[in-house]
């Protein structure tokens, strides 16, 4: 996949990595509706597009939406591509598969940036302010049977996460670990998430984590 990472748009990186691995290992084909909620660079949409899916991402970006739609023409592969906040612009849709790498970085702003990359990682003082949204809203668009992948820190709480599905109807597991260095986002943020109490003294790694949730039929 050659993907186009122009200034203002945040890079695909090991997240999505780990999300496309174990969007992979989805029996995928032609006729299943994916769903990618904060498509970024398109990358998530772009793999499932490969597998013969019909995909529809959104992104409150339009700056991501365009790269997403050159990064589609560049890989020819066809995406449907909406702007709005999460799942507001598919609403009454059903999809078979939900994917999803939001921002889930601890921010010392409770308040959300509403223009500017850092739209793309910070998350408020838990790092769970889009990721309390997606667990609500998002079992509500799966069709019977469906799944939901979601990407995100451990310092987000994966318990919560499970949690959070299992009360909206979704059977939950744990699909895949990695342990990674932090980044220049995490690094600048060391010291205030060491007073924060999320990292231990001198932690500069965390671990991403993808929770599967299914819709029973």
């Amino acid at each position: 996949m050659r993907l186009l990472n122009p200034p203002g748009v945040h890079r695909a990186q090991e997240d999505t990595e780990l999300l496309v691995e174990c969007l992979g290992r989805e029996p995928l084909g032609p006729g299943d509706a994916v769903l990618d909620l904060g498509t970024g660079t398109g990358a998530v949409a772009l793999a499932a597009a490969g597998t013969g899916a019909r995909v529809t991402a959104v992104d409150v970006s339009r700056r991501a939406l365009a790269t997403a739609w050159l990064n589609s023409a560049l890989n020819r592969c066809r995406i449907r591509l909406l702007h709005g906040d999460l799942l507001e612009p598919v609403r009454g849709r059903r999809f078979d598969l939900v994917v999803s790498n939001p921002p889930y970085v601890p921010a010392a702003e409770e308040t959300l940036p509403v223009r500017g990359i850092a739209r793309a990682w910070d998350a408020g003082h838990d790092g769970r302010a889009l990721l309390e949204r997606i667990c609500r809203q998002a079992p509500r668009v799966l069709a019977p049977g469906g799944v939901l992948l979601v990407v995100h820190s451990s310092l987000c709480g994966v318990g919560e996460t499970r949690a959070r599905l299992e009360r909206a109807g979704l059977a939950t597991e744990v699909v895949a670990r990695r342990s990674i260095p932090f980044g220049p986002v995490m690094s600048g943020r060391a010291a205030w998430l060491e007073a924060q109490g999320l990292v231990a003294p001198g932690e500069r790694t965390e671990e991403l984590v993808v929770v599967r949730g299914v819709r029973k039929r």
